[in-house]
């Protein structure tokens, strides 16, 4: 995994007026703690930040610290819920060599055989890997599994050094039959039956006298 350099500043500010503030600077409010170190609170470059997040797990040099650069990776982001943008980051110090649960995604790949039809349960899986070479995935290739197989967590074929945290009986995907034609025509007649008797229902309420 590559490092993604980003300059800091030290945060003296607190609260809500001083968060908007910074924002409105396209900076960060950031925390970064770990190693049983006091927590120290930072600021960091909107934009840069963005861009950084935009790899699973990425490893963040913080430059300009007092005491010298340190590596962090994120621990937990939180974002407007309309815009989208960045209200906060806390930050985890790790060193090089160190092993860290992170969880990663899982992606697939392939198609599975005519008549099956997909269902992945787990789109994450927690795993222990050294801080410096989290991989940013793993890929599960479903290319002509049948119906009825299962692929769990103890069968995803890890990178080298990596180790998994999840319980090896998790399920991370199976393939299950592709509902047929008169099977779906009946789902969507039971809900129009289920919609016409909800409108009905309202209806009598909208007529009945009021007391």
């Amino acid at each position: 995994m590559s490092e993604v350099a980003i300059p800091v500043e030290p945060r003296n500010e607190f609260g809500k007026g001083a968060a908007r503030k910074i924002r409105r600077a396209d900076k960060v409010p950031a925390v970064l703690y770990g190693h049983g170190t006091d927590s120290r609170h930072l600021t960091l470059p909107g934009h840069a930040l963005m861009i950084a997040l935009r790899t699973p797990n990425v490893l963040i040099k913080l430059k300009g610290l007092e005491g010298g650069d340190e590596l962090a990776i994120p621990k937990g982001v939180q974002r407007d819920p309309i815009k989208g943008f960045i209200e906060h980051i806390d930050l985890l110090l790790v060193k090089r060599g160190e092993k860290v649960n992170v969880e990663i995604p899982v992606t697939v790949t392939g198609d599975v055989v005519a008549g099956g039809l997909l269902d992945q349960q787990l789109i994450q899986v927690a795993v222990e890997a050294e801080a410096t070479h989290i991989p940013s995935g793993v890929e599960v290739d479903i290319t002509g599994l049948e119906v009825g197989t299962a692929v769990l967590a103890g069968d995803l074929k890890l990178a080298r050094g990596v180790s998994l945290v999840a319980d090896a009986e998790t399920l991370v995907l199976h393939v299950i039959a592709a509902p047929t034609a008169e099977q779906m025509e009946g789902e969507v007649a039971v809900a129009e039956e289920a919609e016409e008797a909800e409108t009905a229902g309202e209806e009598a309420a909208e007529e009945q006298p009021s007391a």
